[in-house]
């Protein structure tokens, strides 16, 4: 194909994280042609905890993964280091959720999810690093994307009438329409490493409140994940709310607090399989409008990462199936003005769903962000289990929206009363 003939799709795809992923196998399943470009060739890594709580399994389940099948480890709960103590709090059970989580390394989740898209018929271009957007001069709207052939070096145009920003923390694609990210939303840094262990079959995904380097408490939180392969994702994170943000050599500060662990676990150089890698985290909707001109974003490209938790995964999938949904109704509409008013119901079912649970989770992380707070409350609140077990539902965002117990009522009114993020 020469640089001058575009191939043109019902919907552009770009990035095939989760997000992307998610919603082209979506589009695909609704019977729309739909492009699904990534620019690295699989499989390729992501810098990530590789945890799913029950909110990510629960879009897996729904998009037909075989989550029995082998690569693919189940954990029962999350267990809290703290305050010198040490808590199981299992996956609560709840209607709306599984009652289990997962572990599955980035380097093979994300292939497998842009294969599942390929199979509902999506077209997966691998290696296709996209530049810039196509704005159309008359409408100023977006209608498709310049790209380059990374194998080729050819130049690459795709046209469509809707794209969807799948691009992760870079955001070029919501850059090139004028999307800044908004500078009031929290931002995270975390690093990890993998290391052979014989904790990798743990059926507890394990975070630490505290991380200490001898008798000095270091700022940030941390994790150990096991993969079921022999190794264990262990990293930390530290938010841009800590006064350490700008200050902190994140590589030195994981080993550091590895190297205070018990030496059976083997989370030392001579076990370490690859090096320290970190990576940004965009969190409570830092990146708005979440649709403009043609242009949706999805996942990470519209800062879309829980502020109390640090993940990301569940919500790159939901608002993919959400943006897939909302394209394939506006896409039915017969006038643009009708299929603009379709899809101007994306940021504000976004915002409706996730909008004042991000805004709690903003005023949550600027508070722990002073060392003291977290000090207090890992002291006073890990040793009563029901008031951890609160604090699970609330962190995981995982309540029942109709008829779940006290706590759900109260996370949900909570998040109901707060402004929308």
């Amino acid at each position: 194909m020469s640089e001058h003939s575009p191939q043109a799709a019902d919907v552009i795809v770009v990035g095939a994280g989760p997000a992307g992923s998610t919603t082209a196998y979506y589009l695909a399943q609704a019977g729309l042609k739909v492009f699904l470009l990534e620019k690295a060739t699989f499989p390729r890594d992501k810098i990530c905890g590789d945890g799913l709580t029950p909110r990510a399994v629960r879009q897996l389940i729904a998009m037909g993964v075989d989550i029995n099948a082998p690569g693919w480890i189940r954990n029962k709960g999350l267990r809290i280091y703290g305050g010198g103590v040490k808590i199981e709090l299992p996956w609560p059970e709840l209607a709306s959720f599984p009652d289990f989580g997962l572990v599955r390394p980035r380097m093979d989740f994300d292939q497998l999810l842009a294969e599942h898209a390929a199979k509902a018929g999506a077209t997966l271009l691998q290696g296709t690093n996209v530049t810039e957007p196509i704005i159309d001069e008359r409408t100023d709207r977006v209608v498709g994307v310049r790209a380059v052939d990374k194998k080729s070096g050819t130049a690459r145009e795709f046209r469509a009438p809707l794209v969807v920003a799948a691009d992760g923390n870079s955001a070029r694609l919501a850059l090139a329409l004028g999307i800044r990210k908004r500078e009031d939303r929290p931002l995270g840094v975390a690093v990890r490493r993998y290391y052979e262990t014989p904790r990798h079959d743990d059926d507890y995904m394990e975070s630490w409140l505290e991380l200490w380097d001898g008798d000095k408490l270091l700022p940030g939180y941390g994790w150990v994940f096991g993969c079921g392969n022999g190794t264990s994702n262990v990293g930390l994170g530290l938010l841009n709310t800590s006064k350490s943000f700008q200050n902190t050599d994140y590589r030195a500060m994981l080993q550091r607090w590895t190297a205070g662990m018990p030496e059976e676990w083997q989370f030392d150089e001579a076990h370490a399989t690859g090096p320290i890698r970190g990576a940004a985290l965009p969190m409570g909707f830092n990146r708005q409008p979440h649709y403009s001109r043609g242009l949706l974003l999805v996942g990470d490209a519209g800062g879309m990462i829980n502020p109390f938790n640090g993940e990301g995964i569940d919500y790159a999938m939901e608002s993919g199936h959400l943006a897939a949904g909302i394209v394939v109704q506006a896409l039915a509409r017969p006038t643009a003005a009708q299929r603009e008013r379709a899809l101007y119901e994306y940021p504000r079912i976004l915002k409706e769903e996730h909008g004042g649970y991000f805004t709690i989770g903003r005023v949550f992380v600027k508070a722990i962000g002073d060392p003291r707070v977290m000090k207090f409350a890992t002291r006073h609140g890990l040793p009563h289990p029901t008031l951890m077990r609160f604090t699970l539902k609330l962190l995981a965002n995982l309540t029942d929206p109709r008829g779940g117990d006290s706590m759900d009522r109260i996370i949900n009114a909570m998040s109901k009363i707060a402004p929308a993020a």
